[in-house]
C-alpha cells in the first residue's frame, strides 16, 4: 500500500505505474482517492475548528453565570450542544471516508522498481542467467508420476477418493525423499545464518489483507467456515504476520527467518498435462525464507535470497535459471520479483520451482511494522520473501535430473545423510 502523501504529490507517477502493469481499469481509483483525501482533510479541518470554538465558548459559561446572565449562558450551552452533534456527524463521515480511502489504496498497485521490464504477462519475463549445464540423456525420461509409481511412491487414485483432485499420497522412498529435501533445505538455510521457525498454519483476515492483494486472496486462500481464520498459502504469510503492529529497534535488523509449513491453495482454473500429477496441487509442503530489513538494504537482500535458492539446487546437481518477472506478472504489492526455474530433461525446458520478491514497505505499511532508529525517528520496514524449496514440485526436477538409465535415481552427496546414507534409490 502506498503512502497517501506520495499519491497526493505524485498522481501522474502512480497512474503511469498502473499503466505499466496493464491495469488501466484502476486509473480512476487515483482520482477518487485524491477527491476522498481532500474531503477527509476538509472534514478534519471543520471538526478541529468546531472543537476549538467549543473549548473557547465553554469558558464563557462560568463568567456569564457569575454576571447573572443566565439566559446568555443557556444560549451558549445550546450552541455547544449543537456543535457537539455536528462534530459527531462529521466524525462518523470522516471514518467512512477514511475506510473508502484505505480500501482503494489497497487496490492501487505498489510502485515497481525502474529495473523491472515492462510486459503484459509471464510470457514476457526476461531470462537473467543460467546455472549448470542442462542435460538431455539418451534414454527416455518418463512423466514424473510414472517415475514415482515405479518406486510405489505415489497414490493419486486413493487421494482422489479421500480428498479429490489436487491431493496425493506419497509413499515409501519417495515420501522419505520428500522429507529429506525439506530437512536438507532447513539446515542449508540455518547454515546461512537464518533462524528456523515453524509458524501457525492459519492466520486471521487482517494478516491476509496485510500480506497480499484482494485478487490474490480470492484466488488462493481457503477460509475456515464460521471463524476469522484462513489456511496459509505459504508460510511467508504468517512469518511476516509475526511482526504485525510492532515497533522494531533498528539495531535488531535485519530479521532473517526460514520456516517450514504445509501450504494450501485453491489453484483456480484448468491446467494442462504438464501441470497435473503433483505439479499444481491444493496441498504441499515448503521451506521458505523471509527478511525484514532497513529500506536501504532491501535490494542487497533481494539478490542474496534468490542466490540461496540457486545455490541449493546446484548443490543437488540440478541446472536452474533465473527469470526477471515483467511488470504485468508482478502481484500488486511487489516492487521486484524473479523466478528460479529448474531444468526438465523430459520437457527439455525450464519450469518454475521458486519465486523471490521484494515488497518494499507495502506489507509493513499494511501491517504496521515500523522501525525506530537511534535518534528516535520512525519508518516502515522493508520485507522480502523467497522459496527455499517446495516439494513435491521440486521432486519433479530432482527425479528427472537424477534418473539413471536403469530406472534408479542417484542421490547427491549432500542429501545422502538425510536418506540413511543411501547413494541411490532402486526399484
Amino acid at each position: 500500500m502506498l503512502d497517501i502523501k506520495f499519491v497526493r504529490q505524485n498522481p501522474d507517477i502512480v497512474k503511469q505505474n498502473i499503466k505499466n502493469k496493464f491495469q488501466d481499469e484502476k486509473l480512476a481509483l487515483v482520482d477518487e482517492v485524491l477527491e476522498l483525501d481532500q474531503k477527509n482533510r476538509d472534514i478534519k479541518g471543520e471538526v478541529e475548528a468546531l472543537r476549538a470554538n467549543k473549548n473557547k465558548v465553554s469558558k464563557q459559561i462560568g463568567a456569564l453565570m457569575a454576571q447573572g446572565k443566565k439566559q446568555e449562558a443557556e444560549e451558549v450551552k445550546a450552541q455547544i450542544a449543537k456543535d457537539g452533534e455536528k462534530i459527531e456527524i462529521l466524525s462518523a463521515e470522516e471514518k467512512e471516508v477514511e475506510e473508502k480511502i484505505k480500501r482503494n489504496m489497497m487496490i492501487i498497485p505498489n510502485i515497481i522498481d525502474p529495473s523491472v521490464p515492462i510486459g503484459k504477462d509471464d510470457s514476457e519475463n526476461v531470462e537473467i542467467q543460467k546455472y549448470g549445464e542442462p542435460v538431455v540423456p539418451e534414454y527416455e525420461i518418463p512423466y514424473h508420476t510414472q517415475i514415482m509409481e515405479s518406486f510405489d511412491g505415489i497414490d493419486l487414485e486413493a487421494a482422489g477418493k479421500v480428498a479429490g483432485n489436487g491431493f496425493y499420497y506419497l509413499m515409501g522412498d519417495i515420501a522419505r525423499l520428500h522429507s529429506a529435501v525439506i530437512s536438507y533445505a532447513r539446515d542449508f538455510m540455518i547454515d546461512r545464518g537464518f533462524t528456523y521457525c515453524v509458524p501457525p498454519f492459519m492466520i486471521r483476515s487482517n494478516v491476509v489483507t496485510g500480506v497480499m492483494s484482494f485478487a490474490e486472496m480470492d484466488a488462493m486462500m481457503y477460509k475456515i467456515e464460521g471463524e476469522d481464520l484462513y489456511l496459509i498459502g505459504t508460510s511467508e504469510h504468517s512469518m511476516i504476520g509475526k511482526f504485525i503492529d510492532t515497533m522494531l529497534e533498528e539495531s535488531e535488523l535485519p530479521k532473517t527467518l526460514t520456516s517450514y509449513s504445509p501450504c494450501f491453495r485453491k489453484e483456480k482454473g484448468a491446467h494442462g498435462i504438464e501441470e497435473r500429477g503433483v505439479y499444481r496441487i491444493h496441498q504441499f509442503e515448503k521451506q521458505e525464507m523471509i527478511v525484514v530489513c532497513k529500506p536501504e538494504e532491501s535490494k542487497a537482500w533481494y539478490d542474496k535470497l534468490w542466490q540461496n535458492t540457486v545455490d541449493l539446487f546446484r548443490s543437488l546437481d540440478i541446472p536452474v535459471r533465473t527469470l526477471e518477472c515483467c511488470s504485468g506478472d508482478l502481484a500488486d504489492l511487489k516492487v521486484k520479483s524473479c523466478d528460479v526455474e529448474a531444468w526438465s530433461p523430459r520437457q527439455q525446458k525450464y519450469f518454475e520451482v521458486g519465486s523471490c520478491s521484494n515488497l518494499g514497505d507495502a506489507q509493513a505499511r499494511r501491517l504496521g511494522i515500523r522501525v525506530k532508529d537511534e535518534d528516535g525517528n520512525k519508518y516502515f520496514a522493508h520485507t522480502l520473501n523467497n522459496t527455499v524449496v517446495a516439494p513435491p514440485r521440486m521432486l519433479i526436477a530432482f527425479l528427472e535430473n537424477n534418473l539413471q538409465a536403469d530406472g534408479s535415481v542417484r542421490i547427491p552427496a549432500p542429501l545422502q545423510p538425510y536418506m540413511g546414507g543411501h547413494t541411490e534409490l532402486t526399484k
